[in-house]
């Protein structure tokens, strides 16, 4: 009895060090015209003018409008898509964060591309609704045609912090190209940890997926432990195809991003993502 009374506290004690796997987490896309839970003086059109000031309600339900407000690109460079000159926005993708302890909204708005762009423009806004609403921070997360909030969309990384996690796609006939952005929110401005890029084939002889899992392990402070393992599989098909058939094989590649105190930001352990990424372009 005794034996087993140690073991379940030696257990206990150890559980904080566990790698603990992400929790899917509920992406809302209300309708624009809709009140804010809690606010009910409040629309998430009211939050969207913010960001494209003459935003306005059209008559096929979409709402429209020109340019958005001036941002930054999340990644710090220049290579994020441009807006299209009119801008159709359906909908928006509503996430509740915590950041700093306190509550926050976020907002993703794929505003679509311009025609000169191969990327589009998607826009990540920060709230602070427990006043008057108010915009903290916004930034261009898109860096390929279609940008979303990756499931799940965020990562508990504190008793009080969230990073968020967002996906650039597209696809072809064939082949998916996906970008990963981990986002840290701190001081209420956005902070990128990282984009890691995958890449997918479905051809006749095999079909070859990279598909991401997220874990973190909460004894480390102030921020948690991320580690992101890409599960890299190739599955032979049954068809009858001009090329051979390869093996099945399957393998698993890990990177753990820590907290580097000193210079203020995560850091990674291994370049192995980017190895990767430089290996996929081979195949595009």
């Amino acid at each position: 009895m005794v034996s087993t009374l140690c073991r379940f506290m030696l257990a206990c004690l150890l559980l904080p060090s566990i790698w603990t796997a992400a929790q899917a987490q509920a992406v809302s896309f209300p309708e624009l015209n809709s009140a804010v839970p809690g606010h009910q003086d409040v629309t998430y059109f009211d939050l969207a003018k913010m960001i494209v000031p003459d935003l306005a309600a059209g008559d096929d339900g979409f709402y429209k409008g020109s340019a958005p407000i001036e941002m930054r690109d999340i990644l710090g460079g220049d290579d994020g898509g441009s807006p299209p000159e009119t801008i159709n926005l359906p909908n928006a993708a509503v996430l509740a964060i915590k950041a700093g302890g306190k509550d926050r909204l976020t907002m993703l708005f794929d505003l679509g591309q311009s025609q000169d762009s191969a990327a589009g423009f998607a826009v990540l806004a920060l709230y602070d609704l427990t006043g008057k609403p108010k915009l903290l921070d916004a930034v261009n997360v898109g860096t390929d045609q279609s940008t979303y909030f990756r499931d799940p969309g965020k990562l508990a990384v504190s008793a009080g912090d969230d990073a968020l996690i967002i996906i650039s796609t597209h696809f072809n006939s064939n082949q998916g190209y996906v970008g990963t952005i981990l986002i840290l929110v701190r001081n209420d401005r956005f902070e990128p940890i990282d984009q890691i890029n995958t890449f997918d084939e479905n051809v006749c002889a095999y079909k070859r997926t990279q598909d991401l899992s997220f874990q973190t392990r909460g004894d480390e402070k102030p921020y948690a432990a991320i580690k992101v393992t890409m599960t890299d599989a190739t599955k032979p098909s049954d068809e009858s195809c001009e090329e051979p058939a390869p093996n099945a094989v399957s393998q698993d590649i890990s990177v753990i991003y820590r907290w580097d105190k000193a210079g203020s930001r995560y850091v990674r352990n291994s370049d192995a993502f980017e190895k990767l990424s430089a290996e996929n372009a081979k195949r595009f």
